[in-house]
């Protein structure tokens, strides 16, 4: 086995930044723009899979259409990143962020929010100095996660990190498929998009707190 220490890739949305609220007010919103009801946070959790079509597919009992798409992406965004703002980070966030440089061990953070907006969000709650990389989505939403971790990867070429030594903590399952599909390891957080039972069918570790996913991503790679 490689000698090298573990590298950790953590999501944003739902697992470092605490914005489950603003998410059901955004999902909510767009979904009033086509006049449908709103759902519950339960419902969210039971429903939600990335590419997003498809969970809007799973509550609408079909496909969105292309001009529903657009309708729905556009309010969705809008009223998440008016509310985005005001989220904290998850309960430890940064102290662990910062235990695990002073540790001597490196992480990097990786989104599908775009770019443009998550990097000035990251650094307005002065974590980003703890990262490696910090890279979100460069693209069209309804991209997999796993396309983004291969880019990301390579792109920390020549620093150490190798996909084998690699754990990924995220709240989806895509998260987990994702990891496995470029060689990592995966710990799924219960606090963010998806429910317990939803992220157990993953087949990876589920934990209910970040110090117990970064616990557990210790014992996975060593």
């Amino acid at each position: 086995m490689s000698s090298r220490p573990t590298h950790l890739v953590w999501d944003w949305n739902g697992t470092l930044l605490h914005d489950i609220d603003a998410v059901m007010a955004a999902t909510n919103a767009s979904f009033a723009e086509l006049g449908f009801p709103p759902i519950t946070l339960a419902t969210y959790r039971d429903t939600y899979v990335v590419p997003v079509p498809r969970f809007y597919e799973r509550l609408m009992g079909r496909m969105p259409t292309e001009a529903e798409w657009l309708v729905m992406d556009d309010a969705f965004h809008r009223h998440y990143w008016a509310a985005a703002e005001g989220a904290g980070l998850a309960e430890g966030a940064a102290e662990l962020l910062q235990d695990w440089v002073r540790a001597g061990l490196t992480q990097s953070l990786l989104s599908l929010a775009p770019h443009e907006k998550l990097v000035p969000l990251v650094r307005s709650h002065g974590i980003d100095r703890h990262f490696l990389r910090v890279d979100g989505r460069i693209g069209p939403s309804h991209t997999s996660k796993a396309v983004h971790l291969v880019r990301h990867l390579a792109a920390l070429d020549g620093t150490g990190v190798t996909a084998a030594r690699t754990v990924l903590i995220g709240d989806a399952v895509d998260d987990a498929l994702a990891a496995a599909h470029v060689g990592a390891r995966a710990v799924l957080y219960t606090g963010g998009s998806h429910s317990r039972s939803s992220l157990e069918s993953a087949g990876v570790p589920v934990v209910d707190t970040l110090a117990d996913a970064v616990r557990t991503a210790r014992e996975l790679a060593g």
